[in-house]
Parts: structure tokens; sequence; C-alpha cells
């Protein structure tokens, strides 16, 4: 039976440096990452200089800002660096498999707990995310995994 890896931020290695609440330091063009979760939050909000300060900010702290912000939900669309995006659009998807390459290629931890999960299987049951699917954030996850 396949060992199955629950990505969750109060789980154990590498579950916890899985997850998007994890701190990370690294640059996305130009802008600091505190967590993969402040990118995420962040895309929900017009204003780029808002983007930056979300961007920076740890995974609670991330999604305690864009917790309320659900107007994406109605309208479909996200932002990024003062552009429009629509959520269900391959720009979208571009963006964030970019973001997580960004994060493989800067962030040693992530690498190496990626690099821990090959021949398993990945989940998101616990560490439930609004921002992506799981098929998506799994998605994402594995696919990296598999050509890095």
């Amino acid at each position: 039976m396949q060992e199955i890896i629950d990505i969750y931020s109060k789980g154990e290695y590498p579950s916890n440096v899985l997850s998007n609440f994890y701190p990370r330091d690294f640059s996305f063009y130009g802008i600091k990452i505190g967590s993969a979760e402040g990118f995420l939050q962040s895309l929900k909000f017009k204003n780029p200089k808002k983007q930056v300060r979300i961007c920076a900010l740890g995974g609670k702290a991330a999604k305690k800002k864009g917790g309320r912000k659900f107007l994406w939900k109605i309208t479909g669309n996200v932002y990024w660096n003062g552009h429009r995006i629509r959520r269900d659009g391959p720009v979208f998807f571009s963006l964030v498999y970019k973001f997580y390459v960004y994060m493989y290629l800067e962030d040693e931890n992530f690498s190496k707990a990626l690099k821990s999960t090959c021949g398993k299987k990945l989940e998101s049951i616990k560490g439930f995310n609004v921002n992506l699917t799981e098929e998506e954030f799994i998605g994402i996850l594995e696919r990296i995994r598999d050509l890095l």
C-alpha cells in the first residue's frame, strides 16, 4: 500500500513544510514572499502595493488579511501586479504554477520536503485550501516533483 502524505500546517515533516502556511524567505518577481498563503491571498486584491504587503506575511496573518475578501468568488477575477486575471483561466494556473516552481528552486526546505515524497501519494484533506482546489494544489506539487 502506498504511503499517503496529507499536507497540513500542523502535520509532521514533510507535510508541514509543504503547507502554504509554512514560513518562506524568497522573492517572486522581486516581491518578498513570507508564505505561499501570502501570495495566494494577495491575488484577491487589486492594489499592487497591498499585494506586496500581503505576500510578505506569514500563513496565519495572510489568511486573516484575505479571509473576508470574497468578491473574487462572485466575479471570478483575481489580480496580479495590476492586471485582472480570470481565476478559472490558463493565465491564473500559469502564474500559480510558476510561483510554486520558484518556491521549489529558491526554498531549499520546500524542495527537500517535496523530493522526500517521491513514491508517495499527496493529499490535502486536513489542510483545506480555499484559494486552490485540492486537485490544483496536489496536481501542481506532483507535476513539479515529477518534472524537477
